[in-house]
C-alpha cells in the first residue's frame, strides 16, 4: 500500500518585511513564517502546491523552517505585476517541470484586458504562470501535478498613479472591469484544460492532479471548464460506473469534504470553496472507485478570518486567509 498526500494552500502575500505588501515589522514577518511552517509540518503532505509566493528570499526562509522535509522545490518564473507566483514543495524528486503561461493553440488564445481608463489591450497569457511537475510515488506510478492561481475576483481599476485603485469611479467602470476580469479567468481556465487534455492523452500509467486557488466555487462556469465532460462526477449515481468520458475527466474532490467544512475562504462573512483539487481516474483506482480522504483545514489556525475588498486589511497578519486543502490517496 502506498499513501500519497497532496495539499494546496494560498499562503497569502508571502513577502519579506519592508515590502509594499509584506509585514511592517520583523516580528510580524517572523511570526508569519512560523505560523505557515507550523501548519505545513503538522499536515505533512508529500507534495505541497502553494500560491501567493512573493519574495523568493521569503520562500527560501519558509522552506528552511521545514526541518529538511522538502528538499525538492520549484518556483514559477512568471509572477503577476504584484510579484506573487505559485510554487511546489516536494518530498519526492521532481523528475520534470514545465512553466504553463501562454494561452496555447486550441484555447482562447487572446482576450481583452484594460490598460488605462481609456484603452484596452489583447492578452494572450496568464496573469500568473502555472507550474507543472512530475513525481513518482512508486516505481510504476507517476503523477503530473499542475499548480494554478487563476485571476482574482478582486477588481483592480486603472490608475493614474503607481498605486492600484480598488474602488470604481462609477457603475459602468465596475461592470466593464468585472467583465474583463471574468474573460481573463475564463481564458486561463481554458488554457489549463487544454494542458490537462495533453497530459490525459495515452496516460494509462500517469495520473493528473490539477490543484490551486481557482478563485471561484465548484458550480462556477470556470470551475466546470476544468472538470471536463459532465455526467459521472463524485456524488452522482454514475460515478462508480466507468463510461467513455472518464478518460477526459478531472474529478473535483470538493464533494468529499464534509458539508460543514466545505469552504476555504470567508469573503465578507460568506463561506466559499475557491481552492480545489481535481484528479484523473488513475488516482481513483478500484471498482467501486477508491476515494481519497479530503479535508479543508478551516480550524488549523483557529478561526478562518473574513476578508474584504481591501487587500491591505490583513497586511502583517499571521497565517493565511485561505484554509489548506489536503487529499490522501491509497495508491
Amino acid at each position: 500500500m502506498t499513501i500519497f498526500k497532496v495539499m494546496t494552500w494560498n499562503v497569502e502575500n508571502l513577502f519579506h518585511v519592508g515590502s509594499e505588501f509584506g509585514p511592517k515589522t520583523q516580528e510580524e514577518y517572523t511570526q508569519k513564517l512560523k505560523s505557515l511552517a507550523d501548519v505545513i509540518l503538522n499536515l505533512d503532505p508529500h507534495v505541497l502546491a502553494v500560491q501567493e509566493i512573493g519574495d523568493l528570499e521569503a520562500f527560501e526562509e519558509l522552506v528552511a523552517r521545514l526541518e529538511g522535509r522538502y528538499p525538492h522545490t520549484r518556483v514559477s518564473v512568471f509572477p503577476d505585476p504584484r510579484g506573487i507566483r505559485v510554487a511546489f514543495l516536494s518530498k519526492l524528486e521532481i523528475e520534470k517541470h514545465e512553466e504553463v503561461v501562454d494561452f496555447p493553440e486550441g484555447s482562447l488564445f487572446k482576450v481583452l484586458g484594460q490598460v488605462t481608463e481609456d484603452s484596452v489591450t489583447e492578452i494572450n497569457r496568464m496573469g500568473r504562470g502555472s507550474l507543472c511537475i512530475l513525481v513518482r510515488p512508486e516505481q510504476d506510478i507517476s503523477i503530473h501535478l499542475i499548480n494554478a492561481h487563476l485571476k482574482s475576483k478582486l477588481l483592480t481599476f486603472p490608475s493614474t498613479t503607481n498605486r492600484p485603485r480598488f474602488a470604481p469611479k462609477d457603475e459602468n467602470e465596475r461592470a466593464r472591469v468585472a467583465g474583463l476580469a471574468l474573460l481573463r479567468r475564463t481564458a486561463e481556465a481554458v488554457a489549463l484544460r487544454v494542458k490537462a487534455n495533453e497530459l490525459l492523452e495515452n496516460n494509462a500509467k500517469q495520473g493528473v492532479i490539477l490543484l490551486g486557488d481557482m478563485n471561484d466555487v465548484p458550480s462556477a462556469a470556470t470551475t466546470q471548464i476544468l472538470q471536463g465532460p459532465s455526467g459521472s462526477e463524485i456524488g452522482t449515481r454514475g460515478f462508480h460506473q466507468p463510461d467513455k468520458g472518464d478518460d477526459a475527466r478531472l474529478f473535483n474532490l470538493a464533494p468529499l469534504i464534509s458539508q460543514e467544512r466545505r469552504y476555504s475562504r470567508i469573503y465578507q462573512n460568506n463561506k466559499e470553496l475557491i481552492d480545489h483539487i481535481f484528479v484523473s481516474q488513475e488516482l481513483l483506482r478500484g471498482q467501486p472507485r477508491k476515494l481519497p480522504k479530503v479535508d479543508s483545514h478551516i480550524d488549523i489556525m483557529d478561526a478562518l478570518p473574513s476578508t474584504s475588498n481591501d487587500p491591505n486589511m490583513r497586511r502583517g497578519k499571521l497565517g493565511s486567509d485561505h484554509a489548506p486543502i489536503t487529499a490522501i490517496f491509497d495508491l
